[in-house]
């Protein structure tokens, strides 16, 4: 096991994934393939934001969003104010422009009342691997307290039940098993394009609705020479630092009986990435969940 993966930081414990340099560099590549995978489109929510809109940018990590976000609003003559939390600051860039701002908090206990009814438009990507049942019902709920009435919120998620589309041979149907396991005991919700819909709604959200999106894993992703700014799909090596992150959380909670130790772990998911690159037809699904605050 190398002194790099072995020193992981852990922002807190229901988090699944770090929070350190290795995993920024991670979410930036990723950044770029979920928004090639959406068709070049930051967000997919129909606003119509105007100078001085407030938008919340949740689980922000470094930025890359609200950075890019904040650039083409003012490419397009209008300077919205972003506000980005996140549960912690390690990832926080240290330069960005003024109308962008970051702050410690959690999407699940927000500023009241100082936010509330306050902004046009919230995005939020990827915290299936952080949340239950109960944080991700008290999440919505807060959501629906901070945007403003006739405002937007876009849930972006990854599926996270079935993870046949990417069991491609023995060793990666043996490490989403693992993963399966380890998301079941800490209560993941996998099906979110089911579930949150539902749970918005029930929140008092209208207008919800799903866009899908598929990205492949490994194979034409693979191929050479691409720019990362070019794949609409996860190369393999892509798809393995992912799962590379998990390792703490899966080792320290002793394997799930299918592995014992770190280098066990290593290997699975060194021999799932063989298969990976090897196949036509691993993939995994993305959703922008959309749902509007209606006039109060």
């Amino acid at each position: 096991m190398n002194d790099e993966s072995s020193q992981r930081y852990y922002a807190s414990k229901q988090y699944l994934l770090p929070a350190d340099n290795v995993e920024t560099k991670r979410l930036d590549t990723q950044h770029d393939m979920i928004t090639n995978v959406f068709g070049g489109r930051l967000s997919m929510a129909p606003t119509t934001l105007i100078t001085g809109d407030r938008v919340l940018e949740s689980a922000a990590g470094s930025g890359i969003w609200a950075l890019e976000f904040f650039e083409k609003n003012c490419a397009d003559g209008i300077i919205p104010n972003i506000e980005c939390i996140d549960i912690s600051s390690a990832q926080f860039p240290t330069t960005h422009p003024p109308q962008i701002h970051f702050s410690v908090n959690s999407v699940v206990d927000l500023p009241n009342p100082e936010w509330s009814d306050t902004f046009a438009y919230a995005h939020q990507r990827l915290l299936v691997a952080a949340m239950n049942d109960s944080l991700w019902r008290s999440a919505v709920s807060e959501l629906f307290r901070v945007i403003r009435p006739d405002g937007w919120v876009e849930l972006v998620e990854i599926e996270a039940q079935d993870f046949s589309s990417w069991s491609v041979g023995p060793n990666s149907t043996k490490l989403a098993s693992l993963i399966n396991a380890m998301y079941g005991a800490k209560g993941v919700i996998g099906d979110l394009s089911v579930y949150l819909p539902a749970v918005l709604k029930e929140a008092g959200f209208t207008d919800v609705k799903c866009e899908k999106r598929r990205a492949s894993i490994g194979g034409e992703a693979d191929a050479t020479p691409h720019k990362v700014t070019d794949v609409q799909g996860y190369s393999s090596g892509m798809w393995r630092e992912l799962w590379m992150g998990m390792k703490g959380p899966a080792v320290e909670a002793g394997g799930y009986g299918i592995v014992e130790t770190a280098q066990e772990y290593e290997a699975l998911v060194e021999s799932s990435v063989v298969e990976w690159k090897a196949s036509k037809e691993a993939y995994t699904t993305f959703f922008a969940i959309l749902a509007h605050k209606g006039e109060m």
